[in-house]
């Protein structure tokens, strides 16, 4: 009877033991990573900036309000925020005191389709199908239907309000300390609303620097910037993973990205040309999937410094 039932009970028991810490304390062990790109013309200062993306909020998320607003500490030069800030409709005003201290700062923004949806409860495993079968999102799957809308509109509103540049399928500008930062941005890719032949034609020429800004990494809008010759590349939505195998890694991307690439610092090639990548991690989850395992939720202090 004891071996019987003990090596199922073991596995139970670990299983239970694994989803505690992957929602009690992972998803909540917010994170802070740094890294160094070199892009800048020579002469320049370094630049700090912070990349948040898949904040994800649900109401009553305190611990992540009060850490996204601690980092306002950090002083950045610029705020660039990749998008799914909302997994609730009733969380807009959490978002916006969450971001707060950060909306004092220089920014720019894209949405990501959490901002324009609500989540629905999905089996996890289906990501796993839909990358065997090359099918991620609205790329190669059925429309949506029944989908929840979320309040965007107040949100970009109050973005609007404070400075923050706009950039889903359009361009943008910022000045820091004289320097001209331009930037060009494309729509959530994700639920094909990127239309990348309104902002093409590659990084404005009487910019100090030119950087592109897309919520989800697909491929098709990677190569776009990296063929016009962008030398950065910020996006988010992969969530690294989200939930990852030890020493291994992430086993999807949610987008036809690699795993290899699924966050932090890469490169893209394309057409000749190369180009850095960050993918942020991000820092929430999808409501009804509120675990992490192996994968830290995060946001990233990025120092540009001049090219060598």
């Amino acid at each position: 009877m004891r071996a019987r039932y003990g090596v199922p009970l073991g596995i139970a028991a670990a299983g239970v033991a694994g989803l505690a810490y992957a929602a009690g304390f992972e998803a909540r062990s917010f994170r802070l990573r740094r890294v160094s790109v070199p892009i800048l013309p020579r002469g320049m200062r370094d630049l700090r900036v912070l990349q948040v993306s898949d904040i994800h909020m649900v109401s009553g998320q305190r611990k992540k309000a009060r850490w996204l607003q601690s980092l306002a500490g950090l002083r950045p030069d610029f705020v660039v925020n990749t998008g799914d800030n909302l997994s609730d409709p009733d969380a807009v005003p959490e978002v916006v005191d969450a971001l707060g201290p950060l909306l004092e700062f220089p920014g720019v923004y894209v949405f990501g389709s959490n901002d324009y949806y609500g989540p629905k409860l999905r089996n996890p495993a289906r990501y796993l199908f839909e990358k065997a079968q090359g099918r991620h999102g609205l790329n190669g799957n059925a429309p949506a239907v029944s989908a929840v809308h979320n309040p965007w509109e107040p949100m970009r509103d109050v973005f609007d309000a404070a400075g923050w540049v706009g950039l889903n399928n359009t361009r943008g500008r910022l000045k820091i300390d004289g320097h001209e930062i331009a930037f060009t941005g494309v729509d959530d890719p994700h639920i094909k609303r990127d239309r990348y032949e309104r902002v093409a034609g590659g990084p404005a020429a009487d910019a100090d620097l030119s950087i592109g800004v897309v919520h989800a990494p697909y491929l098709r809008s990677l190569d776009s910037f990296t063929a016009d010759g962008y030398p950065l590349i910020l996006a988010g939505h992969t969530h690294g993973g989200q939930l990852c195998i030890p020493l291994y890694g992430a086993l999807v991307t949610n987008c036809d990205l690699d795993t290899d690439r699924v966050k932090g610092l890469s490169t893209h090639r394309a057409d000749g040309h190369t180009a850095y990548l960050h993918v942020s991690a991000g820092c929430g989850t999808n409501r009804y999937t509120p675990v992490r395992f192996a994968c830290p939720p995060e946001v990233t202090l990025l120092t540009l410094t001049a090219r060598p």
